[in-house]
């Protein structure tokens, strides 16, 4: 018998953090024997027009009462709460980062979408985060129930390491050609370093146009096209290679709800830089250096170190690994779903 439904939009493989994330989740379940089914949401969310939004209410409003559905953040924060009251089956919110939170956001729509999520979470049963930090965020900034959160880390599958560092050595950095991702400020800090030999990955889709132009002109004003490397989306295995091959990871973000992406650089042993911001002290610890956001100066003195300093990067390296070894596994990951879809459902029946 199902015992729950996971709304996604659009497609569920999309090679994104929240993406690998919950299809991840909704695989294991299955496995586990908590028999989850797969509900495919219009994809334009979380900018649905009218028709997606009443195809959306419509497919909730079907669901069984005694089921609980987890739905999707993009579509959690950006649904009609009028709507989502109408829902009869006990709603799990899957909070990755706070819609109206995201940065570059135009002030009229961000204000939107902080009052309209914030509407959505009094009709939730339960919400999940990813992280104590975006449970933090929920409670202090939309009076969230701290009783209602449940935090569950993304889990990790150990990959095979076996290093073969590229000469000159590779500096690599993965996530959306988004500006929170801070791609920006990595280039700049790259163009300070153009004295010392080295080269450059930045693996990611193109989150939206405007950014992606943006920093593909920025590379070739400050002179790095010959150095910079942007390859789009990419499969895990090809990811892991130029994990194995590269020297140290450096994401500039401006915020992150988890980063699952520094996790995965952890279980290469990579030293890390990145930025003092929202959850990547928790996920990082002393396994990297972190640096204020958008201080382009300070990150690229911070890669200049590590490029010729062997001893600091051997030894952040080693915390690196270590620290990966306490990441948790999917199994547990989507045994954290699995309580929180029993307890739910018990409740439906009492």
């Amino acid at each position: 018998m199902t015992e729950a439904v996971f709304a996604i939009p659009g497609d569920k493989d999309r090679r994104t953090g929240g993406f690998i994330y919950e299809a991840t989740v909704l695989r294991v379940l299955n496995e586990i024997g908590c028999k989850t089914e797969h509900l495919k949401l219009p994809s334009r969310f979380p900018d649905p027009t009218q028709d997606d939004m009443a195809v959306a209410l419509n497919a909730l409003r079907a669901l069984p009462g005694q089921r609980p559905v987890i739905l999707d953040g993009l579509v959690f924060g950006s649904i009609d709460p009028e709507g989502l009251a109408q829902v009869s089956a006990p709603i799990i919110a899957m909070i990755h980062h706070p819609l109206g939170l995201e940065t570059g956001l135009p002030t009229e729509r961000a204000k939107f979408l902080l009052k309209n999520e914030a509407a959505a979470l009094r009709h939730a049963a339960h919400i999940i985060v990813p992280s104590p930090e975006t449970a933090r965020v929920l409670v202090n900034q939309f009076a969230a129930k701290p009783d209602l959160i449940t935090v569950a880390p993304p889990g990790f599958d150990r990959p095979v390491v076996c290093k073969q560092p590229k000469r000159p050595p590779l500096i690599l950095s993965v996530g959306l050609l988004a500006r929170r991702k801070g791609h920006d400020t990595l280039l700049s800090a790259l163009e300070t370093i153009k004295d010392l030999e080295w080269q450059a990955v930045i693996v990611g889709k193109e989150h939206d146009k405007n950014t992606a132009i943006e920093l593909y002109s920025q590379s070739k004003a400050l002179g790095l096209t010959e150095r910079v490397t942007f390859t789009g989306e990419m499969d895990q295995v090809p990811l892991n290679d130029l994990f194995n091959s590269a020297t140290l990871f450096a994401l500039a973000t401006r915020y992150e709800g988890y980063g699952m992406v520094l996790g995965e650089a952890m279980m290469f042993g990579l030293p890390i830089v990145s930025c003092d911001v929202g959850a990547v002290p928790e996920t990082v610890g002393d396994a990297g250096i972190l640096l204020p956001p958008e201080d382009a100066l300070a990150f690229g003195a911070t890669l200049r170190l590590l490029l010729r300093d062997q001893g600091t990067r051997s030894r952040l390296g080693r915390l690196s690994d270590l620290k990966s070894q306490s990441l948790p596994t999917w199994r547990e990951t989507a045994g954290t779903f699995a309580c929180v879809i029993k307890s739910l459902a018990e409740k439906t029946k009492s």
